[in-house]
């Protein structure tokens, strides 16, 4: 089986939030960057698992300068067999798709894993956008996957419940939460992945977004205390200042 993983960086959580250039570009300067969670934990994950019991091989990709290798060399150390750069500054989620899914057309990739979302930019589109690109199935923010022969059973999250659907291969899925537990890197990963291949692809997309500006989010304002037998104030609150937040 073989299986693509698309990988992405983020910023750390608990990085600070800048910008740069009259707010038109994310200030990088000191900030730690981390693989994408959705796409570490669930989708490579998972991908190393199904290898594990069918056997085959698990590439990731990530668009990106060579700032990225580092998180790639983590996912090889978590236990992807090899890697794949695409030497392209990311501008846009129809970028990076085209992108991905020029290199994956005529490779026979069964399964294409993606995080469902960057932690980031929190779109969620790349995964249905690469799906629509390479024709092909896709599932949305998936906890579960098996795969049999040509077929993949999946359970993905819904209203109010969960969907059991069933889809021909080769597939493209965004992985959720559920999915699989994230894995340490061990020592023996993270030597071994010194080694292992990662080839750099020159890319041609071009994004059709502009950054006209970024801006913070407005700080929170300050907490009001009402008594808790003071019901008509606590309402009255509600009415006319809870509908400004």
């Amino acid at each position: 089986m073989n299986l693509l993983v698309c990988i992405s960086q983020a910023p750390d959580t608990t990085s600070r939030i800048a910008f740069t250039n009259e707010d038109r570009e994310f200030d990088s300067n000191g900030v730690q960057y981390i693989v994408n969670p959705y796409d570490e934990w669930y989708a490579l994950v998972r991908a190393i698992e199904l290898k594990a019991q069918q056997g085959g091989k698990v590439t990731t990709i990530t668009v990106g300068g060579a700032g990225c290798d580092p998180i790639i060399r983590k996912a090889l150390a978590i236990g992807a067999d090899d890697a794949v750069r695409i030497d392209s500054e990311p501008t846009d989620a129809l970028q990076v798709a085209r992108l991905i899914a020029d290199y994956a057309t005529g490779k026979e990739y069964d399964v294409v894993l993606c995080g469902k979302e960057t932690i980031d930019h929190n779109g969620a589109v790349v995964p249905a956008m690469l799906a629509e690109l390479l024709d092909c199935g896709f599932v949305a923010n998936a906890t579960h996957l098996e795969v049999n022969g040509s077929e993949a059973q999946v359970k993905r999250e819904a209203a109010g419940g969960e969907e059991h659907v069933k889809v021909a291969l080769p597939l493209v899925l965004s992985a959720a939460k559920g999915m699989a537990e994230q894995r340490i890197p061990n020592m023996r990963g993270i030597m071994s992945a010194r080694t292992k291949p990662l080839t750099v692809e020159t890319g041609s997309a071009e994004g059709g977004t502009r950054i006209e500006r970024f801006a913070l989010p407005p700080e929170k304002g300050a907490c009001k205390m009402i008594d808790a037998d003071n019901a008509e104030e606590l309402i009255r609150l509600l009415r006319e200042e809870a509908k400004a937040i």
